[in-house]
């Protein structure tokens, strides 16, 4: 069996947060992604943007990403979530056991939305 790296693309966003605020956040990483992920109550914010690029929308409960460990670290997400940052620890997660995060949170220019990118192994 083939295996291949996959890159996942993590969003943290405000509910203001609008499809232009998060290509902004993506295009900062200037990659292709497999797949977008997000806590579950923001699928609705992420899952234009996941349809327009043809990926799945992957999501989590914010439970699912406190033991996550983030390079960088954000009072507000640690506060509200537990975790330093949503999108470091969503994409990470997504993207599998032995994920590697290769692009810590970028902010987009109008501070709606944040996106990191991790690194996984398909099978």
């Amino acid at each position: 069996m083939e295996r291949y790296a996959v890159i996942v693309a993590g969003f943290g966003c405000h509910s203001g947060a609008d499809e232009a605020a998060l290509r902004a956040a993506l295009a900062a990483h200037g990659v292709a992604v497999a797949a977008v992920a997000t806590l579950n109550h923001k699928a609705a914010l992420l899952a234009p943007l996941a349809n327009a690029l043809g990926v799945p929308l992957i999501l989590f409960a914010p439970d699912d990403i406190r033991a996550v460990k983030t390079r960088t670290q954000s009072a507000a997400s640690l506060a509200t979530y537990g975790a330093g940052s949503v999108a470091e620890a969503v994409a990470l997660a997504a993207a599998g056991q032995h994920a590697k995060l290769i692009a810590t949170r970028i902010i987009s220019p109008d501070g709606q939305a944040t996106c990191a990118l991790a690194q996984g192994v398909s099978a």
